[in-house]
């Protein structure tokens, strides 16, 4: 009795019938003579057995896991078996139905059982012992009592996995509409198109109904990922999923699962089946953002996919095919990294067929009124319920800014504005900080106070020296907090992942202000 309850513990306990088929298998030795436990899924309308989980329950080789078809007489004689519920005891070659029900060159002695479920079958149990192991006339009730519980997990699996293949579905499902979402208002969120992004949208234009890899060339902040939603939607691609991957937010070591999807087991804590981001993407475009920030290794994987559309999951059996379309980006030097070792040369011949350079806000002076006219509408309708207007005042003030942070950065002080302004207005200089509006200079008193952010629109600095001083700047006034609602990454309006990968790339060690701010 105590070994029954033991059993139905253990198939209650785990969603998979994997799990569930180890721990079980191990309580059989004191009771039943097996080396190994089986069970097979029965499918009627393609009239085939296929193993669907095993145990071992000593030390020894695997059973074989094996998809067996079954002839209609076959299949008959099968179901005949399986109402009647019976324990059947034989040799595989002493017995026509366990010819059927067992995997073929695995010798041994054989108990099997019908598993039913609301009085249908829906598979079979296997015990087997090899030799010199036989099972008993009283071994039977015992292999009897495993049925209604490996039934019921067996249940409980397909009902998880059911439910998980729904959900996957619906994702994607959602991921078609948010595909047409965007295809028909593109044309609302690009901001600029008949002005300083005129040459860029003409770019557009000309590639997206073409599968060729593009390249976006831009600085960050400066609108990569809204030029490579356009190109998705207006392609051939755009009633499928457009999928994108900030490449420098990915750790190493998980390179790998995230792009190409996991098996269960493949390593410590992958506990089911996980499809990547290019399976994600099948028949859509893969965005891939920050590309520059891939390790050599994961550089070679990719090239593999790029040319012949092929890859396989980690711990994967097999390799799988997807049909996808890629926009890369970057606001690195990439020719330069190729010159250098760090950015394999085939690779970015591979993802530069089409490249588009992105100018950065500064170079678009034309934009930033039209841009922040388009964001003050937004912050006011979600701050207050009204749209939001700008004074001329408030343009000149912006126009004269450098905007090293370039769109997001806008976006940012425009955002704050409209919180200083309680939804109700902007506070366009309360939230840009003292700029001068003819030299867009920050007062002297103020200058060390202010990252680079707030420098001579003329005065020469590099993109990484003010990123890297604007980056200090925020820690320094988040005593070196990085994530949270009053972190760096917040005040920055970025991910917290980009702000740490941003850190390591520009040397920038956030620990320290946390310790200058005690």
């Amino acid at each position: 009795m105590d070994f029954v309850l033991s059993v139905w513990r253990e198939a209650c306990r785990h969603i998979e019938l994997e799990d569930s088929m180890d721990r079980i298998a191990r309580l059989l030795p004191p009771h039943l003579p097996a080396d190994g436990m089986l069970v097979r899924g029965l499918h009627y309308a393609q009239a085939r057995l296929e193993t669907v989980a095993a145990g071992l329950c000593r030390s020894g080789a695997p059973i074989p896991r094996t998809v067996s078809t079954c002839t209609p007489e076959q299949l008959n004689t099968l179901l005949d078996w399986c109402r009647r519920g019976t324990i059947l005891h034989a040799r595989r070659d002493d017995d026509p139905l366990l010819q059927i029900l067992a995997p073929p060159d695995v010798e041994g002695d054989w108990l099997a059982g019908p598993l039913i479920m609301d009085d249908q079958p829906i598979g079979v149990l296997l015990l087997l012992a090899r030799p010199p192991r036989i099972f008993a006339p009283h071994h039977r009730p015992i292999a009897q009592s495993l049925l209604e519980p490996m039934a019921v997990a067996f249940a409980n699996d397909f009902h998880f996995h059911e439910i998980a293949r729904l959900r996957e579905a619906v994702e994607a499902e959602n991921r078609a509409l948010l595909s047409r979402l965007d295809r028909d208002s593109v044309a609302d969120t690009i901001v600029g198109a008949d002005s300083g992004l005129r040459h860029v949208i003409e770019r557009i234009e000309q590639v997206a109904p073409t599968d060729a890899p593009v390249l976006i060339l831009g600085e960050t902040g400066s609108g990569k990922e809204v030029l490579a939603r356009a190109i998705h939607s207006k392609s051939r691609r755009a009633a499928g999923p457009v999928v994108r991957v900030n490449c420098g937010a990915i750790p190493p070591g998980l390179i790998d699962s995230e792009l190409f999807g996991h098996e269960r087991g493949s390593f410590t804590g992958a506990v089911n089946v996980r499809k990547g981001w290019f399976e994600r993407a099948d028949g859509g475009t893969l965005f891939l953002d920050e590309i520059g920030e891939l390790p050599l290794d994961a550089q070679v994987r990719l090239l593999r996919i790029l040319q012949d559309g092929t890859f396989e999951r980690v711990g994967g059996p097999k390799p799988l095919k997807v049909d996808v379309r890629i926009v890369a980006a970057t606001h690195r030097d990439l020719h330069a990294m190729v010159a250098d070792g760090n950015f394999r040369e085939d690779l970015w011949y591979r993802i530069s067929v089409f490249p588009i350079d992105l100018p950065p806000l500064r170079d678009r002076i034309e934009d930033i009124a039209p841009l922040a006219a388009h964001f003050a509408s937004r912050a006011g309708r979600r701050l207050g319920g009204a749209p939001l207007t700008l004074a001329m005042e408030d343009v000149e003030l912006l126009t004269s800014y450098p905007w090293p942070g370039n769109v997001r950065e806008l976006a940012a002080v425009i955002e704050r504005a409209a919180i200083l302004g309680n939804g109700r207005g902007l506070r366009i200089r309360a939230a840009l900080g003292p700029v001068t509006v003819k030299t867009g200079r920050m007062a002297p008193k103020d200058w060390a106070k202010r990252s680079a952010a707030a420098a001579s629109v003329t005065e020469s600095i590099t993109l990484d020296a003010a990123m890297k001083m604007h980056i200090v700047q925020a820690l320094q006034a988040t005593r070196g907090r990085v994530e949270g609602k009053f972190g760096a990454a917040a005040r920055l309006g970025i991910n917290a992942h980009t702000l740490r990968a941003k850190m390591r790339k520009l040397g920038i060690d956030w620990a320290r202000y946390r310790r200058a701010n005690p």
